[in-house]
């Protein structure tokens, strides 16, 4: 874990960058569930996680500003027998992304026990590059070998 508060009394607007350090370092021992983060396209992601023995239901995925959180509750059910050895997970868990400016959820589907979050990053109309015309003058003609000058 690093102190980064000598850097906040010398830099401006850095405090984001700081406070997603401060987060991947305190998410780096997560492991569970396991997950894949991939580039599908130039602009297109997906997020694929291991969510063995979750439902539709029991997951739920919450887009906020530049977080995208997933948790999973499974409800509570008792088993008709003895557990002598409970190998499956079954544990609750909270995943937390942190998404760049621009990137929206597109969707998500469910398959297999692996849940696949679609992502595209979509830069608005105003960001995007485009031609200035550059206004002047028309460029004189000049006369060549005794033509006339339009």
């Amino acid at each position: 874990m690093f102190d980064f508060t000598p850097l906040y009394r010398s830099s401006v607007g850095f405090d984001r960058l700081f406070q997603l350090l401060d987060e991947a370092a305190a998410t780096e021992n997560q492991t569970y569930p396991p997950y894949n983060i991939e580039r599908v396209g130039d602009n297109e992601y997906r997020i694929t996680m291991a969510v063995a023995g979750f439902g539709p239901a029991d997951v739920s995925i919450e887009a906020k500003g530049n977080t995208l959180t997933v948790t999973g509750k499974k409800a509570e059910k008792g088993t008709a027998g003895e557990m002598l050895h409970q190998g499956i997970a079954a544990r609750g868990f909270e995943r937390r992304f942190q998404m760049a400016d621009h990137v929206e959820v597109k969707g998500a589907d469910m398959d297999n026990g692996l849940l696949h979050i679609s992502l595209k990053r979509e830069l608005p109309e105003a960001l995007k590059p485009r031609q200035i015309a550059i206004n002047g003058v028309a460029p004189k003609l000049k006369a060549i070998d005794g033509e006339k000058a339009a």
